[in-house]
């Protein structure tokens, strides 16, 4: 299921960056520290939000580790497992992004990816996403599903998701309560 060593297959030329290019590829072991601090970076605005939601205590037990590691830590497990498809985006030999995938029978789907928020660049989004999508298209995979939030932190993930053409939805909410 790991995605092969496509290198310019997702060529992307940024014109912000003076026409630079990046391009998606293959995770290596050696990308997991990166992979990680972009992960804990870009659910920073994510985790603060569902801090304020749903409060210290439960947002205590559901990240004991704490909320600025924890979801580069659930992405080292998701990569740890061997389960999902990963690859990374770089930018002048730096990583910018990266995507987790999964598929079963004809379904496919987008798990935990990324942005590096300081990189600046566009596009990284659609790049990785684009990779994913021509994988799953290789492997007659037919239908493609990504989850994401309705809460505001989570605006800048739908409107990419929208941008690469994920265009039907089903809503739904997930409810906490807290037992004493």
């Amino acid at each position: 299921m790991r995605g092969e060593d496509r290198r310019g297959s997702a060529d992307v030329p940024n014109d912000r960056q003076g026409g630079c290019f990046m391009y998606v590829r293959k995770y290596r072991q050696s990308d997991l520290a990166e992979v990680t601090a972009i992960a804990d970076a870009a659910w920073r605005p994510i985790r603060k939000m569902s801090r304020e939601a749903l409060g210290d205590a439960v947002s205590d037990i559901l990240n004991p580790l704490g909320d600025d590691v924890s979801k580069g830590l659930q992405v080292k497990a998701q990569i740890e497992s061997g389960k999902y498809g990963v690859a990374v985006c770089e930018h002048e030999g730096r990583i910018v992004g990266f995507v987790t995938w999964t598929s079963e029978g004809p379904v496919g789907e987008i798990c935990n990816n990324a942005a590096m928020p300081e990189s600046g660049l566009k596009g990284v989004g659609q790049a990785m996403y684009r990779f994913v999508l021509d994988l799953f298209r290789e492997q007659g995979i037919r239908v493609v599903k990504v989850t994401t939030g309705l809460d505001p932190a989570h605006a800048p993930a739908r409107r990419a998701y929208e941008r690469a053409g994920f265009c039907r939805h089903l809503d739904s909410t997930t409810y906490y309560m807290e037992l004493k």
